[in-house]
Protein backbone atom coordinates (compact mmCIF):
# COMPACT_ATOMS: atom_id res chain seq x y z
CA UNK A 1 0.00 0.00 0.00
CA UNK A 2 1.44 3.44 -1.14
CA UNK A 3 1.82 6.37 1.32
CA UNK A 4 -0.35 9.59 0.53
CA UNK A 5 1.74 12.06 2.57
CA UNK A 6 3.12 15.13 0.64
CA UNK A 7 6.75 16.01 0.55
CA UNK A 8 7.92 18.66 3.03
CA UNK A 9 9.03 21.05 0.25
CA UNK A 10 5.44 21.27 -1.05
CA UNK A 11 4.13 22.46 2.33
CA UNK A 12 6.99 24.93 2.61
CA UNK A 13 6.24 26.45 -0.81
CA UNK A 14 2.55 26.76 -0.01
CA UNK A 15 3.38 28.45 3.26
CA UNK A 16 5.64 30.96 1.52
CA UNK A 17 2.90 31.89 -1.00
CA UNK A 18 0.39 32.47 1.76
CA UNK A 19 2.88 34.57 3.68
CA UNK A 20 3.72 36.65 0.58
CA UNK A 21 0.03 37.15 -0.17
CA UNK A 22 -0.59 38.31 3.40
CA UNK A 23 2.28 40.79 3.22
CA UNK A 24 0.95 42.15 -0.11
CA UNK A 25 -2.56 42.52 1.32
CA UNK A 26 -1.21 44.39 4.36
CA UNK A 27 0.93 46.60 2.15
CA UNK A 28 -2.01 47.47 -0.09
CA UNK A 29 -4.16 48.18 2.95
CA UNK A 30 -1.45 50.47 4.35
CA UNK A 31 -1.12 52.33 1.05
CA UNK A 32 -4.91 52.71 0.84
CA UNK A 33 -5.13 54.03 4.40
CA UNK A 34 -2.25 56.43 3.72
CA UNK A 35 -4.02 57.73 0.60
CA UNK A 36 -7.30 58.17 2.48
CA UNK A 37 -5.46 59.96 5.27
CA UNK A 38 -3.75 62.30 2.79
CA UNK A 39 -7.02 63.07 1.01
CA UNK A 40 -8.84 63.70 4.26
CA UNK A 41 -6.02 65.85 5.61
CA UNK A 42 -5.93 67.91 2.42
CA UNK A 43 -9.64 68.68 2.69
CA UNK A 44 -9.29 70.35 6.08
CA UNK A 45 -5.65 71.49 6.26
CA UNK A 46 -3.22 73.17 3.83
CA UNK A 47 0.06 71.63 2.98
CA UNK A 48 3.15 73.86 3.42
CA UNK A 49 3.25 74.39 -0.35
CA UNK A 50 -0.45 75.32 -0.53
CA UNK A 51 -0.08 77.66 2.45
CA UNK A 52 2.89 79.38 0.79
CA UNK A 53 1.00 79.78 -2.51
CA UNK A 54 -2.03 81.25 -0.75
CA UNK A 55 0.13 83.76 1.08
CA UNK A 56 1.76 84.71 -2.23
CA UNK A 57 -1.66 85.16 -3.85
CA UNK A 58 -2.77 87.47 -1.02
CA UNK A 59 0.35 89.62 -1.49
CA UNK A 60 -0.15 89.74 -5.26
CA UNK A 61 -3.82 90.70 -4.85
CA UNK A 62 -2.89 93.56 -2.52
CA UNK A 63 -0.25 94.77 -4.98
CA UNK A 64 -2.75 94.54 -7.85
CA UNK A 65 -5.33 96.56 -5.88
CA UNK A 66 -2.68 99.17 -5.07
CA UNK A 67 -1.67 99.49 -8.72
CA UNK A 68 -5.32 99.69 -9.79
CA UNK A 69 -5.92 102.55 -7.37
CA UNK A 70 -2.84 104.33 -8.69
CA UNK A 71 -4.05 103.87 -12.26
CA UNK A 72 -7.46 105.29 -11.32
CA UNK A 73 -5.79 108.30 -9.72
CA UNK A 74 -3.63 108.90 -12.78
CA UNK A 75 -6.68 108.57 -15.01
CA UNK A 76 -8.59 111.22 -13.02
CA UNK A 77 -5.57 113.53 -13.14
CA UNK A 78 -5.32 113.03 -16.91
CA UNK A 79 -9.01 113.85 -17.35
CA UNK A 80 -8.62 117.09 -15.35
CA UNK A 81 -5.45 118.08 -17.22
CA UNK A 82 -7.12 117.32 -20.56
CA UNK A 83 -10.15 119.44 -19.62
CA UNK A 84 -7.95 122.40 -18.66
CA UNK A 85 -5.89 121.92 -21.80
CA UNK A 86 -8.98 122.00 -24.02
CA UNK A 87 -10.19 125.18 -22.30
CA UNK A 88 -6.83 126.84 -22.88
CA UNK A 89 -6.86 125.78 -26.52
CA UNK A 90 -10.25 127.41 -26.89
CA UNK A 91 -8.83 130.64 -25.46
CA UNK A 92 -5.96 130.66 -27.92
CA UNK A 93 -8.15 129.31 -30.79
CA UNK A 94 -5.79 126.51 -31.63
CA UNK A 95 -8.23 123.59 -31.33
CA UNK A 96 -11.03 122.29 -33.51
CA UNK A 97 -14.54 121.80 -32.03
CA UNK A 98 -15.15 118.48 -30.36
CA UNK A 99 -16.20 115.45 -32.41
CA UNK A 100 -18.35 113.74 -29.76
CA UNK A 101 -19.59 111.02 -32.11
CA UNK A 102 -16.04 109.98 -32.89
CA UNK A 103 -15.14 109.92 -29.20
CA UNK A 104 -18.08 107.62 -28.42
CA UNK A 105 -17.15 105.32 -31.32
CA UNK A 106 -13.56 105.11 -30.08
CA UNK A 107 -14.78 104.23 -26.58
CA UNK A 108 -16.99 101.44 -27.96
CA UNK A 109 -14.16 99.98 -30.05
CA UNK A 110 -11.80 100.08 -27.07
CA UNK A 111 -14.38 98.28 -24.91
CA UNK A 112 -14.81 95.52 -27.51
CA UNK A 113 -11.04 95.06 -27.74
CA UNK A 114 -10.83 94.65 -23.97
CA UNK A 115 -13.52 91.94 -24.00
CA UNK A 116 -11.51 89.92 -26.53
CA UNK A 117 -8.31 89.92 -24.44
CA UNK A 118 -7.17 87.15 -22.09
CA UNK A 119 -6.49 87.79 -18.41
CA UNK A 120 -2.76 87.74 -19.10
CA UNK A 121 -3.10 90.31 -21.86
CA UNK A 122 -5.31 92.52 -19.70
CA UNK A 123 -2.79 92.38 -16.89
CA UNK A 124 0.04 93.35 -19.22
CA UNK A 125 -2.06 96.14 -20.73
CA UNK A 126 -3.24 97.77 -17.51
CA UNK A 127 -0.27 97.15 -15.24
CA UNK A 128 2.71 97.41 -17.58
CA UNK A 129 1.78 99.29 -20.75
CA UNK A 130 -1.05 101.23 -19.10
CA UNK A 131 1.11 102.63 -16.32
CA UNK A 132 3.90 103.62 -18.70
CA UNK A 133 1.49 105.19 -21.18
CA UNK A 134 -0.38 107.16 -18.52
CA UNK A 135 2.79 108.57 -17.03
CA UNK A 136 4.16 109.61 -20.45
CA UNK A 137 0.88 111.26 -21.46
CA UNK A 138 0.60 113.00 -18.12
CA UNK A 139 4.12 114.40 -18.42
CA UNK A 140 3.51 115.55 -22.01
CA UNK A 141 0.18 117.22 -21.22
CA UNK A 142 1.61 118.87 -18.12
CA UNK A 143 4.40 120.34 -20.26
CA UNK A 144 1.88 121.63 -22.83
CA UNK A 145 -0.28 123.05 -20.04
CA UNK A 146 2.72 124.89 -18.57
CA UNK A 147 3.70 126.34 -21.95
CA UNK A 148 0.18 127.54 -22.67
CA UNK A 149 -0.11 129.15 -19.25
CA UNK A 150 3.10 131.04 -19.95
CA UNK A 151 1.69 132.24 -23.27
CA UNK A 152 -1.58 133.30 -21.64
CA UNK A 153 0.31 135.25 -18.98
CA UNK A 154 1.95 137.31 -21.72
CA UNK A 155 -1.44 138.43 -23.01
CA UNK A 156 -2.34 140.29 -19.82
CA UNK A 157 -5.62 142.22 -20.15
CA UNK A 158 -5.92 141.18 -23.80
CA UNK A 159 -8.18 138.30 -22.74
CA UNK A 160 -10.69 140.81 -21.36
CA UNK A 161 -11.38 141.88 -24.96
CA UNK A 162 -12.20 138.37 -26.22
CA UNK A 163 -15.92 137.42 -26.07
CA UNK A 164 -16.06 134.70 -23.43
CA UNK A 165 -19.54 134.55 -21.84
CA UNK A 166 -23.15 134.19 -22.96
CA UNK A 167 -25.02 137.45 -23.64
CA UNK A 168 -28.03 136.43 -21.50
CA UNK A 169 -28.61 134.52 -18.27
CA UNK A 170 -28.80 130.89 -19.40
CA UNK A 171 -27.69 128.78 -16.45
CA UNK A 172 -29.66 125.67 -17.45
CA UNK A 173 -28.46 126.07 -21.10
CA UNK A 174 -31.95 125.48 -22.54
CA UNK A 175 -32.58 129.00 -23.93
CA UNK A 176 -30.29 128.55 -26.94
CA UNK A 177 -32.59 127.23 -29.66
CA UNK A 178 -30.88 127.95 -32.99
CA UNK A 179 -27.15 127.67 -33.58
CA UNK A 180 -24.62 128.78 -36.17
CA UNK A 181 -24.92 127.09 -39.59
CA UNK A 182 -27.55 126.21 -42.17
CA UNK A 183 -30.99 126.67 -40.61
CA UNK A 184 -34.60 126.93 -41.81
CA UNK A 185 -35.65 130.56 -42.25
CA UNK A 186 -39.02 130.98 -40.44
CA UNK A 187 -40.63 133.32 -42.96
CA UNK A 188 -39.59 131.77 -46.28
CA UNK A 189 -39.21 128.16 -45.04
CA UNK A 190 -35.94 127.39 -46.80
CA UNK A 191 -32.42 126.65 -45.63
CA UNK A 192 -30.23 129.70 -45.24
CA UNK A 193 -26.97 130.55 -43.52
CA UNK A 194 -27.61 131.49 -39.88
CA UNK A 195 -24.46 133.31 -38.79
CA UNK A 196 -25.17 133.59 -35.09
CA UNK A 197 -27.18 131.99 -32.29
CA UNK A 198 -30.74 132.66 -31.12
CA UNK A 199 -31.85 132.78 -27.49
CA UNK A 200 -35.59 132.47 -26.85
CA UNK A 201 -35.85 134.92 -23.96
CA UNK A 202 -38.87 137.02 -22.96
CA UNK A 203 -39.05 140.55 -24.28
CA UNK A 204 -37.22 142.90 -21.91
CA UNK A 205 -34.62 140.35 -20.73
CA UNK A 206 -31.21 141.78 -19.83
CA UNK A 207 -28.46 141.61 -22.46
CA UNK A 208 -24.81 141.68 -21.34
CA UNK A 209 -21.56 142.70 -22.99
CA UNK A 210 -19.52 139.56 -23.52
CA UNK A 211 -16.14 141.35 -23.47
CA UNK A 212 -14.65 144.80 -22.94
CA UNK A 213 -15.01 147.17 -25.88
CA UNK A 214 -16.64 150.25 -27.39
CA UNK A 215 -20.17 150.62 -28.78
CA UNK A 216 -19.25 151.26 -32.42
CA UNK A 217 -22.75 151.23 -33.94
CA UNK A 218 -26.16 151.87 -32.38
CA UNK A 219 -28.94 151.23 -34.88
CA UNK A 220 -32.39 152.24 -33.67
CA UNK A 221 -34.30 150.93 -36.67
CA UNK A 222 -33.48 148.29 -39.26
CA UNK A 223 -35.93 146.38 -41.43
CA UNK A 224 -34.16 143.07 -40.84
CA UNK A 225 -32.37 143.49 -37.49
CA UNK A 226 -34.70 145.92 -35.69
CA UNK A 227 -32.86 147.71 -32.90
CA UNK A 228 -29.25 146.59 -33.26
CA UNK A 229 -26.03 147.14 -31.31
CA UNK A 230 -22.47 146.40 -32.44
CA UNK A 231 -19.52 146.44 -30.03
CA UNK A 232 -15.94 146.70 -31.30
CA UNK A 233 -13.41 144.99 -29.03
CA UNK A 234 -10.37 146.54 -30.81
CA UNK A 235 -8.57 143.23 -31.37
CA UNK A 236 -10.28 141.95 -34.49
CA UNK A 237 -13.39 140.92 -32.57
CA UNK A 238 -16.85 142.44 -32.87
CA UNK A 239 -20.13 141.30 -31.32
CA UNK A 240 -23.63 142.05 -32.62
CA UNK A 241 -26.98 142.03 -30.81
CA UNK A 242 -30.18 142.09 -32.94
CA UNK A 243 -33.96 142.53 -32.37
CA UNK A 244 -33.54 144.55 -29.15
CA UNK A 245 -36.37 146.40 -27.47
CA UNK A 246 -34.06 148.98 -25.88
CA UNK A 247 -30.39 149.96 -26.16
CA UNK A 248 -28.81 151.31 -22.97
CA UNK A 249 -25.50 152.60 -24.39
CA UNK A 250 -24.61 155.33 -26.86
CA UNK A 251 -22.17 155.26 -29.74
CA UNK A 252 -18.58 155.58 -28.55
CA UNK A 253 -19.36 154.48 -24.98
CA UNK A 254 -16.91 152.03 -23.41
CA UNK A 255 -18.35 148.87 -21.86
CA UNK A 256 -16.92 146.07 -19.76
CA UNK A 257 -17.70 142.37 -19.81
CA UNK A 258 -20.90 141.75 -17.84
CA UNK A 259 -22.33 145.28 -18.24
CA UNK A 260 -26.03 145.47 -19.10
CA UNK A 261 -26.05 147.07 -22.55
CA UNK A 262 -29.63 146.46 -23.79
CA UNK A 263 -32.92 144.63 -23.34
CA UNK A 264 -34.06 141.86 -25.67
CA UNK A 265 -37.12 142.32 -27.86
CA UNK A 266 -38.97 141.37 -31.00
CA UNK A 267 -38.10 144.20 -33.40
CA UNK A 268 -37.29 143.91 -37.09
CA UNK A 269 -37.77 140.68 -39.04
CA UNK A 270 -38.32 138.50 -35.99
CA UNK A 271 -40.56 135.44 -35.71
CA UNK A 272 -40.91 135.66 -31.90
CA UNK A 273 -39.24 137.46 -28.97
CA UNK A 274 -35.61 136.44 -28.91
CA UNK A 275 -32.01 137.69 -29.01
CA UNK A 276 -29.82 137.09 -32.04
CA UNK A 277 -26.13 137.17 -31.09
CA UNK A 278 -23.11 137.11 -33.43
CA UNK A 279 -19.33 137.06 -33.03
CA UNK A 280 -17.01 138.35 -35.77
CA UNK A 281 -13.25 137.85 -35.95
CA UNK A 282 -11.34 139.89 -38.53
CA UNK A 283 -14.50 140.33 -40.59
CA UNK A 284 -15.50 136.66 -40.53
CA UNK A 285 -18.55 135.51 -38.57
CA UNK A 286 -17.67 132.54 -36.33
CA UNK A 287 -19.70 130.19 -34.14
CA UNK A 288 -20.43 132.03 -30.86
CA UNK A 289 -20.84 128.76 -28.92
CA UNK A 290 -17.06 128.29 -28.99
CA UNK A 291 -16.72 131.60 -27.10
CA UNK A 292 -18.58 130.68 -23.91
CA UNK A 293 -15.50 129.06 -22.32
CA UNK A 294 -15.29 131.42 -19.34
CA UNK A 295 -18.59 130.31 -17.80
CA UNK A 296 -18.98 126.72 -19.11
CA UNK A 297 -17.32 123.57 -17.83
CA UNK A 298 -16.28 120.91 -20.38
CA UNK A 299 -19.44 118.95 -19.54
CA UNK A 300 -21.66 122.02 -20.00
CA UNK A 301 -19.90 122.85 -23.28
CA UNK A 302 -20.62 119.34 -24.55
CA UNK A 303 -24.27 119.70 -23.50
CA UNK A 304 -24.80 123.11 -25.13
CA UNK A 305 -23.19 121.82 -28.33
CA UNK A 306 -25.71 118.96 -28.35
CA UNK A 307 -28.58 121.38 -27.73
CA UNK A 308 -27.35 123.72 -30.47
CA UNK A 309 -27.17 120.92 -33.04
CA UNK A 310 -30.74 119.82 -32.28
CA UNK A 311 -32.43 123.09 -33.40
CA UNK A 312 -33.01 123.45 -37.14
CA UNK A 313 -35.17 126.63 -37.37
CA UNK A 314 -33.97 130.12 -36.60
CA UNK A 315 -36.17 132.96 -35.31
CA UNK A 316 -35.03 135.60 -37.84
Amino acid sequence: MKSTSRPPWVDHSRHMRQRTLGIAIHLLAFVGLAALYYVGFSLFFDTPLEYSLKRTNVVLQREYDRLSQRLDTLDRVLVNVAARDRNIFRILFEAEPYDFGKEESNKLNAHENLLSMSNKQLGRLFVDEGMSGFEKRLAAMAAVDARLKEQIATYGDYLNYIPAIQPVVNQDLTLLTASYGMRIQPFYKHLTSHQGVDYTVPEGSRVFATADGVASEVIERSTSFGKCLIIDHSNGYKTEFHHLSRIDVVKGQRVRRGDIIALSGNTGLSFAPHLHYEVQYKGMRVDPVHYFFMELSPEQYERIMTIARSGMQSFD
